[in-house]
């Protein structure tokens, strides 16, 4: 399908698309980034806040990092600030008294409704004039732009 997409547009074209979801992707993220702050959490903290959510017994660094899609150093320097925050806490693994299991805090538990609430009421606004039907293939071409480009279903990771 490359090849004979690649003869049908011209390059410009097809990465208006893309330049596209990029500008929706800043303005969603300037449109959660005060309240969410007000809450004390970051655009940022949220996939690694929503992994350890599914996850309450905790998980390693290593593991975290993978399933939340961020780099082990990004990951490192992410959780000293969320612990310094209050927002996660490091405990021995049961399993290994060498390791340390991340989870979340009671703060942060008590706190994160609201922000989902506040992710909820940007995506309402951005899909305000939009059927029913319209969310429904808007999400089935952009989860085959995100398998197109090798990511993984984020409801698989966990």
């Amino acid at each position: 399908m490359g090849i004979t997409l690649m003869s049908q547009f011209s390059p410009d074209v097809l990465s208006a698309p893309m330049r596209l979801m990029g500008f929706i992707h800043r303005a969603f993220t300037r449109a959660a980034d005060v309240p969410l702050r007000e809450l004390g959490f970051a655009m940022g903290q949220l996939p690694v806040l929503v992994t350890l959510k599914k996850h309450p017994e905790g998980l390693s660094q290593a593991a975290l990092a993978r399933m939340a899609s961020v780099e082990q150093p990004s990951m490192a320097q992410l959780l000293n600030r969320m612990e310094r925050d209050g927002l996660v806490e490091r405990v021995p693994d049961p399993a290994d008294g060498r390791s340390r299991l991340i989870s979340l805090t009671a703060l942060a538990s008590r706190r994160m409704p609201k922000g989902k609430a506040v992710m909820d009421d940007i995506c309402v606004r951005a899909l305000a004039d939009f059927s029913a039907e319209e969310i429904e293939q808007l999400t089935r071409l952009l989860a085959r732009v995100r398998a197109n480009l090798g990511e993984p279903d984020p409801d698989d990771m966990g």
